[in-house]
């Protein structure tokens, strides 16, 4: 079972994870795209993770509402041209985020938070490594769209380099 405290500070305190975030944002060069970003803007992206991994801490791991959260997400970055690399890596600082609390600042208080620590621990990287499956899913669907529509790439071109079975399907 997940601490209560740990489930309320991801709701409550998401502006304070994602200045967090932003910092380290701003501490990778690697990360151009995001570095162009302004900080409130920075921000407000990344807020809304934090109270849906408080969700999946509370209620269990949802496919559907983790993968449509990330597949969204993918969609998002890849049309406001991001790499997909980078989004990845953005994706892999908000996990260093909630780590970083948990192991610092929750882990503190008694032994007995440390063996739930552990245990978040576990949920945290399913629900990390489930969402970067589904942001690729939704970032290489929308580029598929893109080439198909925008750049007139043939159907049996794409569907040569494209292996991946996307959510939309075409009759």
């Amino acid at each position: 079972m997940v601490d209560r405290v740990l489930i309320d500070t991801l709701n409550l305190q998401a502006g304070d994870f994602a200045f967090r975030w932003k910092d380290l944002i701003r501490r990778a060069p690697q990360l151009r795209h995001y570095n162009e970003m302004e900080d409130a803007v920075l921000t407000g992206a990344n807020a809304s993770f934090y109270p849906l991994l408080a969700r999946t801490l509370d209620r269990g791991l949802d496919r559907a509402v983790v993968g449509d959260f990330f597949v969204r997400l993918g969609k998002e970055r890849m049309n406001g041209g991001f790499p997909v690399s980078e989004v990845i890596f953005a994706v892999n600082l908000v996990e260093q985020v909630v780590i970083n609390y948990l192991m610092n600042d929750f882990v503190l208080d008694s032994t007995v938070r440390m063996y739930q620590a552990m245990g978040a621990l576990n949920k945290i990287a399913e629900f990390f490594l489930l969402g970067c499956f589904y942001l690729t899913k939704g970032f290489l669907e929308a580029t598929y769209t893109r080439m198909n529509t925008s750049d007139a790439v043939s159907e049996e071109l794409l569907k040569k380099y494209f292996k991946d079975d996307f959510f939309f399907k075409h009759e």
